[in-house]
């Protein structure tokens, strides 16, 4: 049996105490912090195993709830979960103003990477994924230069990518725009909690849709069928514009209240682009090829929201969000 020298054992007593400590210290006096992975899974409990709840993006400025070898934060959406400390960059208000204030490089593409040099050939830094946000710093050969939220650097190629200054001057929230973007999600799988490119569940799919046009809504469906105006569809859904939100789910009983349970977006002629299984187009009209029976008998109501953008506070943009303003 080998026998460690005394000043092995030190380092290795002192590596003890510093892991049993290091959760407490490792965010102290810091009550925010910034997304660092290009998805964060959270998570109802501190733990791999527990269920995801919701994911959200790097670049993301969140408030930090608790700390215990895990994070838990809060999201600009009001949604709290826990996250693996490798997942977030802890701050204080100063460093996260700094941040907010710092000209971005928004992720466009839906996925892609970042490098080590200005070559898609040299070592992958990172993946990225569509609304992805990392602070600018020049551009080299056709790539920008970003920065991390944790201080490192890389290359992401141009053609994934805008400035945000860019961006926001070709920004669009029209209903064309919205299920333009909608559509490029075509056949990405259902995930559950998922708001990202990876993987999307079906209130995480039309928060993500939005959140590509700098739109912010409440994450769950739920919540979403309390914003804008409210909607009874009428037969063969002809009072029904492309770019409205239509909920499911069971019709309130004298023992039940209601419960929302999908929602997709109406895309015209009777049909809606939702994710169930996957991301796709069903008809409510009966007799068209893509007609979905199951979600025409559970049809509750629609909401207009983006006529209300600026008007709703339930509709925010990282212009007007207390997290993004910090």
């Amino acid at each position: 049996m080998k026998i460690l020298s005394f000043k092995t054992r030190n380092h290795l007593i002192l590596l003890l105490i510093f892991n049993l400590i290091a959760p407490g210290l490792w965010a102290q006096n810091k009550n925010f912090g910034i997304i660092n992975l290009s998805v964060s899974n959270m998570r109802d409990k501190a733990s791999f195993s527990s269920e995801m709840v919701t994911q959200t993006l790097l670049g993301t400025p969140v408030r930090i709830l608790n700390t215990d070898g895990w994070v838990q934060i809060e999201t600009p959406d009001g949604y709290n979960g826990w996250v693996h400390r490798v997942a977030v960059v802890p701050t204080d208000s100063l460093t996260l103003s700094e941040w907010n204030k710092a000209e971005k490089v928004i992720v466009t593409s839906h996925y892609g990477f970042t490098y080590s040099q200005p070559n898609v050939n040299s070592q992958v830094v990172s993946d990225i994924v569509s609304g992805d946000r990392l602070k600018w710093k020049g551009k080299k050969k056709g790539f920008y230069i970003v920065e991390y939220p944790d201080g490192k650097t890389a290359y992401i190629p141009q053609s994934i990518s805008m400035r945000e200054s860019d961006w926001r001057r070709s920004l669009k929230q029209d209903p064309e725009s919205i299920l333009e973007t909608a559509y490029t999600l075509m056949g990405v799988p259902y995930l559950w909690g998922g708001t990202s490119a990876k993987g999307v569940d079906c209130s995480g799919y039309v928060r993500t849709i939005l959140f590509m046009h700098d739109l912010i809504i409440p994450r769950d469906a739920t919540p979403q069928s309390k914003v804008g105006e409210y909607i009874e569809i009428a037969p063969n859904c002809a009072n029904l514009i492309p770019g409205d939100f239509i909920f499911f789910g069971s019709k309130p009983t004298e023992d039940k209240k209601e419960r929302v349970s999908h929602v997709g977006i109406y895309v015209g002629n009777g049909e809606f682009i939702h994710s169930q299984g996957n991301v796709h187009v069903s008809s409510l009209i009966k007799g068209a090829p893509n007609f979905d029976e199951f979600n025409l008998n559970r049809l509750l109501y629609a909401r207009r929201i983006l006529p209300y953008i600026g008007e709703d506070p339930q509709i925010e943009t990282t212009l007007t969000n207390p997290l993004y303003l910090k």
